[in-house]
């Protein structure tokens, strides 16, 4: 895959693109990232990107001619090509898989108080990472590449991808590592037991409670099993100690202890 960023602040990705999965995706050339300077394209004979807006305003608005000129220098014939922007429709991990298996992808940065509107003719989609004020659309390039690369054949392991936030519009369930007991906070002995489907069924469990308390909006959209509903049965009983769950404990005592 190919990622072309046009940015006005291509010094923003240096520590992006060289530190852990997506430098060694690059590495690995299972991905090829280009930052293009979008003020080397600029016409204006002061060197200028921005302007005040016509009709008067706060700020500086980012001129049309720069960025059109980078994408037409840089974007190829089956590129899809997206502009950062507050008006966009929000980022999901749904967007990710999609972009994921696409050959060539190019991301406008905007900055300042915005970009000139013309400038959406010439993009696929105008996207928004989230209903907050930045100062630029970098962040918000990296948030989207870093959500594609990782997706890409020989990024990351396929087991990462497996069982992740998201995935099924759930929460992932509770991690833990070692020591079993820290500062008197234990790591549930069920994660001990070695019952590989008695543990499926708890973190499932806990997504499904993690979810609904803390994104009832992914929780509503999330399409229930027949288990999902048993454990959200449980879940609004108060049985945190269900026979399953006890069962699995006392097969699993050995490894407990």
């Amino acid at each position: 895959m190919r990622i072309t960023i046009l940015t006005l602040f291509p010094e923003m990705f240096d520590g992006f693109l060289t530190n852990s999965i997506i430098k060694r995706a690059i590495g690995k050339k299972v991905v090829e990232v280009k930052i293009v300077n979008i003020r080397d394209y600029t016409l204006d004979k002061y060197g200028r990107v921005d302007t005040p807006p016509i009709g008067g305003g706060a700020g500086l608005i980012m001129k049309c001619q720069p960025i059109v000129d980078a994408l037409k220098n840089n974007a190829k014939p089956d590129s899809f090509k997206i502009l950062l922007s507050p008006k966009g429709k929000q980022y999901r991990q749904q967007n990710a898989v999609k972009l994921a298996k696409l050959n060539d992808i190019v991301l406008v940065c905007g900055h300042y108080e915005g970009v000139d509107e013309r400038v959406n003719n010439y993009v696929d989609e105008l996207i928004s990472i989230g209903d907050y004020v930045l100062t630029g659309g970098e962040l918000g390039a990296m948030v989207i590449a870093d959500s594609v690369i990782r997706l890409l054949d020989g990024a990351i392991t396929d087991a990462s991808l497996e069982e992740e936030t998201f995935s099924d519009d759930l929460l992932e369930y509770p991690q833990y590592t070692e020591p079993k007991e820290f500062e008197g906070k234990k790591v549930p002995d069920i994660l001990y037991t070695g019952n590989h489907e008695a543990i499926n069924k708890y973190r499932r469990k806990e997504s499904l409670k993690i979810t609904r308390e803390n994104r009832p909006d992914l929780f509503d959209k999330h399409i229930k099993t027949k288990q999902d509903l048993k454990l959200l049965k449980e879940i609004d009983e108060g049985v945190d100690e269900p026979k399953w769950y006890i069962d699995a404990l006392e097969k699993g005592k050995k490894f407990t202890k």
